[in-house]
């Protein structure tokens, strides 16, 4: 279970050397285990160029955890489905088009309703007509 509180204020906006600032927030985040004993503190800063009319305290919120939804449903599968850290690829456009491929292989696959794209990485490598069926193709 997390606990997050917010804090914003557009009174620093002055001596923030930040451009375009038009907010500044703090976010606390507590977590606790289910029998109620804390699991984990830590305490945010951010700056956003959203004045308050336009972003809220609890919209604020809402993006900053909408940021972890892409990196949970993007990059954590690229890292671990697809060991993505430790690859050898590292010169010229090589890395960049090999992140494009990977994010279109995942996004393929959740197209196709895929829940687990380590599952239907298998399920292709093992199969090319599914594969070849995912682009538009078929034997």
């Amino acid at each position: 279970m997390e606990i997050r509180q917010i804090w914003t204020s557009t009174a620093l906006n002055d001596y923030v050397n930040f451009p375009h600032c038009e907010q500044v927030f703090q976010i606390e985040r507590t977590g606790r285990k289910l029998d109620g004993t804390p699991s984990r503190h830590e305490i945010v800063y951010g700056i956003t160029n959203l004045k308050p009319e336009q972003a809220s305290p609890s919209t604020l919120l809402e993006i900053v955890r909408g940021h972890w939804e892409i990196e949970n449903r993007l990059h954590h599968v690229r890292d671990v489905t697809f060991d993505e850290d430790r690859s050898q690829i590292r010169k010229g456009s090589g890395p960049h088009v090999m992140a494009s491929l990977r994010n279109l292989a995942i996004n393929l696959f959740r197209l196709a309703g895929a829940t687990n794209v380590a599952a239907a990485t298998r399920t292709c490598g093992n199969k090319v007509r599914i594969s070849l069926r995912l682009i538009g193709l078929s034997l």
